[in-house]
């Protein structure tokens, strides 16, 4: 199938996967906050905005965004203007609010940024920031799947038919001779797409031999008697990747960037604050977690799928090209023209004020 034909279809699966409803912005689910009443005395509305709303997943490779909203980071930097947060299960649903003005920025996968900024002719949203690497694994049946050569001829679930990791586990099995066909899954291997919520059920009832997923899902297969066969990690230069950029759209970056401005120096004082109080940051992640979901993850699942995540500043923009490459090889992207899709220029400010390096955008920057 041509890449144009596999692309278009690819775009309309996206576009029929169901949404959660919120009555206030109608995507996504609403997240627990406090803010207001974080809002310090005498506090000032930033660019004259009352509230900023902030969309991120359920997920731990989102931890920025789930601890700076438990522990009030962007709160106190957005001043009287509202942290007004919203959760998503999928990076497509979550572009949709983005491009309705539900949300104004985002934590999200590289592929859905991809996606969003190509299907827009670059219009619609400027990545801004980085904030995590790593947290993803592939995980098996030990009984069913003992070595990598077994994974051939098996049942694997992916989270989405084109996400980030549906896409970095069609180019790995690519890399070992296999031919899948993208879109079906089918193949040398049977690809699997399950909605993370539901893959520790498929896994526990022998529906699928394993998964290419991110944590805490990993994690969770694994208290089911999964074994981790290979950390998407090791595969990766100084085993770096983007699991999680963040996004803005493109009209409130021109009209808020002080707004923008403020949530990125949180998000980097809450990067600071993870990696300086691991434990606490895990903690706070799971009452997050927790508030917003209802459950909280017990230690079993917690633990191990912290550690495999990198809190980092840099959007890692060499590993989001290299990315969007895997999507074209694997027939669900034509050639994208990402050039512009960065706009680092805020995150360099907020970074050389707090006496860090400035980020690269790999050429792949505002002109």
């Amino acid at each position: 199938m041509p890449a144009s034909n596999a692309f278009r279809r690819s775009l309309a699966v996206i576009a029929a996967l169901p949404l959660l409803s919120l009555a206030a912005c109608g995507y996504g689910s609403e997240a627990k906050d406090d803010g207001a009443a974080q809002i310090a005395a005498g506090a000032k509305k930033t660019d004259g905005l009352d509230s900023v709303k902030i969309g991120y997943f359920g997920n731990l490779t989102h931890a920025t965004a789930l601890v700076g909203v438990q522990k009030g980071f962007f709160q106190k930097e957005l001043g009287a203007t509202t942290v007004k947060p919203a959760v998503f299960n999928a990076g497509p649903s979550e572009i949709e609010a983005l491009n309705s003005g539900s949300i104004d920025i985002g934590w999200i996968g590289p592929s859905p940024a991809i996606n969003g900024y190509t299907k827009s002719n670059g219009k619609s949203l400027k990545i801004i920031g980085g904030s995590a690497s790593g947290g993803v694994k592939l995980v098996v049946n030990p009984e069913k799947i003992k070595s990598l050569k077994d994974v051939k001829g098996k049942r694997i679930a992916t989270p989405q038919l084109g996400n980030t990791q549906d896409v970095a586990f069609l180019n790995w099995a690519a890399e070992q001779g296999w031919k899948i066909d993208a879109q079906s899954g089918k193949g040398d291997v049977t690809v699997v797409r399950t909605d993370n919520k539901i893959t520790p059920d498929a896994y526990a009832s022998g529906s699928v031999d394993g998964a290419w997923v991110p944590e805490p899902t990993a994690s969770k297969l694994v208290a089911e008697g999964a074994k981790v066969l290979l950390d998407e990690a090791t595969l990766w230069p100084d085993q770096k990747f983007v699991i999680t950029n963040i996004i803005v759209r493109q009209g409130f970056l021109k009209d808020h960037p002080k707004a923008v401005e403020a949530v990125l120096k949180a998000a980097v004082e809450t990067n600071k604050w993870i990696n300086a109080h691991p434990d606490e940051a895990k903690a706070a992640a799971n009452k997050q977690l927790a508030a917003d979901s209802g459950k909280a993850l017990p230690a079993n699942i917690l633990d191990p799928a912290w550690k495999s995540i990198r809190f980092t500043d840099d959007p890692l923009a060499a590993t989001l090209g290299t990315e969007a490459e895997h999507a074209v090889k694997a027939g669900l992207l034509e050639q994208p023209n990402l050039k512009g899709i960065y706009d680092l220029r805020i995150l360099n400010k907020v970074l050389k004020a707090e006496g860090e390096s400035p980020v690269d955008d790999a050429g792949l920057g505002s002109s």
